[in-house]
């Protein structure tokens, strides 16, 4: 079973988060993932709330299982997730789906230094899909590349609360993505 708090305020809860503290809506909520069981059925239900192109940027420390929620988004929308790697070396890892309707850019900018490395590295053509395909990009890192990210996306922090426990803090910012912590809320169970 997955807990579940609400949260909802019109500014950034905390000052050192790489969310924006702009007037846009913005909403928040709090779940606990206590097994790779329900980190399954949360990136399920987080695959079928995403618009059509979105920004998920992912905080936490090493360890905490960022690698491991992108594999099991993939792993929802049908991407083999053993596919599906820290992008660590490489930085920038992209995986489409088998009819190519959609695109997961998987990305890890720990190792960059400065925003303008992000050209060099070919952010602009990972990103950009052909017309009627969906992308959505999942940064690791994001306060390595924060003036380059939109003030308007997803941000999920994750708290290792035990071997495999989490607490996910899930920070919508922005009109398409105030409503995916609020769903989450009304949700009765994750399972």
């Amino acid at each position: 079973m997955v807990a579940r708090q609400m949260k909802r305020s019109c500014h950034s809860q905390q000052k050192d988060s790489t969310m924006p503290s702009t007037e846009r809506p913005e909403s928040q909520c709090e779940l606990t993932i206590r097994s790779l069981a329900d980190l399954d059925r949360f990136a399920a239900a987080l695959a079928a709330s995403l618009p059509t192109t979105a920004v998920v940027t992912l905080e936490g420390d090493l360890g905490a299982g960022k690698t491991t929620l992108v594999k099991a988004v993939a792993a929802a929308i049908g991407i083999d997730p053993a596919t599906v790697t820290s992008p660590t070396f490489g930085l920038i890892h992209l995986h489409d789906t088998a009819d190519g309707s959609l695109r997961i850019v998987h990305a890890d900018m720990y190792r960059l230094s400065d925003v303008s490395e992000l050209h060099e590295l070919g952010w602009e053509d990972a990103i950009a899909v052909a017309p009627g395909c969906r992308c959505w990009a999942f940064v690791e890192w994001p306060q390595r590349i924060g003036p380059a990210l939109p003030a308007e996306r997803l941000n999920i922090s994750l708290t290792i609360t035990g071997e495999t426990s989490r607490r996910l803090t899930l920070t919508g910012a922005g009109d398409q993505y105030t409503t995916i912590p609020q769903a989450f809320l009304e949700r009765p169970t994750c399972d």
